[in-house]
This record gives structure tokens, sequence and C-alpha cells, in this order.
């Protein structure tokens, strides 16, 4: 079985972003960028389910600059195989990646595309649902364990009222969520055979997908900061905010 784990890079989880001046984007230059949290978690279920014998290959495919490239080195220092970069300097919409993923997925023919439920920069939650559409897969989200038996997948989701079991003919979508599994740390031998493992770089034109911006960003700005709290002197004076000035009672 071959599986396909899309992944994204995007601004490392522990750093303050800043908003451009002009309000029109995050600013990004000289930041430390990463990869997407539960992508990794998406490549650690991958590389595991190899580890069982469940999978023969884990692909790791990334859309984005140039750049992205360290993060798909990143993701094969982890235990994927081999990568593919779409290379392209557009900001691209869930949909339009859904649709360079369907692309790749027709090229390779994996059984299982496993990716996260969404990155934390868009924090969309799309990509996953309109690419399991696209295939006309079945799909299952927020998962929280996976098992591969024979020629079917069975997941725990996680819902409002708890947990769902949802058993899926492959080819299936699965995205993962963040109590699946702890990833492991890239070790320094894995980090240099990353090096050398195949990563081949495609173009949006090759992949015979026109593009289209769906949505348009007005403005992006930063939350309000937190006002601080004060002191009162009895029960009484705490109502009496709380019904008053938060009108929250």
């Amino acid at each position: 079985m071959k599986i396909l784990v899309p992944v994204k890079r995007v601004v490392d989880a522990n750093v303050k972003v800043r908003v451009k001046a002009d309000e029109s984007a995050v600013e990004l230059a000289n930041l430390k960028m990463a990869l997407n949290p539960f992508c990794e978690i998406a490549v650690e279920e991958a590389v595991r389910l190899k580890e069982q014998g469940k999978a023969t290959e884990v692909v790791v495919v990334s859309i984005g600059p140039k750049a992205a490239q360290e993060q798909l080195r990143t993701a094969m220092a982890l235990g994927a195989d081999r990568a593919i970069h779409i290379e392209t300097d557009e900001e691209l919409v869930p949909l339009s990646v859904a649709k360079l993923l369907n692309a790749v997925v027709n090229n390779e023919q994996p059984q299982l595309v496993l990716l996260g439920k969404q990155s934390i920069d868009g924090d969309n939650n799309q990509t996953g649902q309109m690419l399991a559409a696209l295939m006309g897969a079945g799909q299952a989200t927020f998962a929280s364990k996976v098992s591969v038996e024979g020629e079917s997948v069975e997941v725990v989701r996680e819902v409002d009222g708890g947990l769902q079991t949802l058993k899926l003919a492959l080819p299936a979508v699965i995205t993962t969520d963040l109590r699946l599994n702890e990833p492991r740390y890239a070790s320094l031998p894995n980090i240099m055979k990353a090096k050398r493992k195949p990563l081949d770089t495609q173009s949006v034109e090759a992949l015979g997908v026109s593009l289209g911006q769906h949505q348009k960003v007005l403005k992006v700005a930063a939350p309000s900061e937190r006002q601080a709290g004060v002191m009162v002197a009895s029960v009484e004076e705490l109502v009496d905010k709380l019904k008053n000035e938060a009108k929250v009672v």
C-alpha cells in the first residue's frame, strides 16, 4: 500500500506573528518556518503504518515556494521515502490545493491519503474534504485512531458527542487530529539520509491544473489586547460588574 501525505510550510508554532503595516497579510520576513503540526502527525502515522507492515511506501508532497523543500526534507527525515514538490509562489486557496493534490493522486495512485485536519496559518479545515470529493473517495476527518485491515481502513474520529468509528474502503482520505499520535524527533543520521532521498520538483502547468482565486482577503488584523483585570471588594460588587459592565449574567 502506498500512502500519500500532503504537508505544508507554515510559521513555526512557537513564533509570535506580526501583521503587516498595510494589514494585507502576516509579516513573514525573517520568521522561522516549520512543518505544520497537524501535517507532522500525518507523517508520523504514515510511517507507523509502514513500520507495522501495512504500507510499502510513504510519499510526501508539498505545494509552495522553493523554500518548502526544507519541510519536505524534514518529513523524509521523519521516515517518508520520497517527496514531490509542486513549486509555485502563488497564494493558493484550499480548492486550488485540493485540485493540485488530486492531480498528484491521479499520477501516484495511492491507496491512502493522510493529511492534517488543518494548517495553523489559514485554519480553513477544507482541503482534505475537498480532495476526497474530487477523488470520489471515502473520507474520515479528525482521526484519533487509524487501523488498516486488508482493503479497508477503520478510523476512530472525534466528534462533539464523543467518538465515532468509521470503516472505509480503500482508497480513502483521512485527516488527522492532535490525539492520533506523538510525532517523533528526527535523528541526526536520518536527517543526513533524508538529503539523499529523491525529491521530484513539478510545476502547476505540468499537472494540467488551472488555478483560480475563489476568495479574497480584505483585511488581516491582530486580535485586540486583553484588558487588565480588577480587584473587587465583595461578591456583591463582582455580581454587579458581571451584570452591568460585562453583561454576562
